[in-house]
């Protein structure tokens, strides 16, 4: 088993877009003629954006909307990068919002995480050094 692929329920998947790939470089991998989904290369499993239209019709009984105003959901999606603090600003320059700046976790990454344009959690973070086993 593998995980396929993300989903990020959005108003606007161009902007979506135009933020993962100016943030990560990201590359467009697919887009539904209909504008309603599109996917993003990130290795091995899939980004993909879903317009709200199309995910009500996935999630008929409803869900909670992402929004940058609202309060964050209860999930995140993470990106192993190579500069946490750049990263960081690019994705503030492109429209993202702090929730933690970059900092040095006791578990040997350094982390910082915003909440995208869409009002998605997203986490940058890299491994500082490899920890030896005993």
């Amino acid at each position: 088993m593998k995980l396929g692929y993300v989903t990020l329920y959005v108003d606007d998947i161009p902007a979506a877009i135009a933020f993962y790939q100016n943030v990560l470089g990201l590359k467009l991998r697919f887009t539904h003629e209909s504008g309603t989904y599109a996917e993003m290369e990130t290795g091995e499993t899939v980004l993909a954006f879903a317009q709200h239209e199309l995910a009500t019709q996935l999630v008929p009984q409803g869900y909670q909307r992402a929004h940058p105003d609202n309060t964050a959901l209860g999930m995140q999606i993470g990106f192993e990068v190579d500069n946490v603090t750049e990263t960081y600003k690019k994705a503030l320059a492109n429209g993202a919002s702090t929730v933690t700046k970059p900092e040095v976790k006791p578990w040997n990454f350094e982390s910082a995480m915003v909440k995208d344009p869409t009002g998605h959690l997203v986490e940058f973070a890299k491994e500082l050094h490899p920890v030896n086993p005993s």
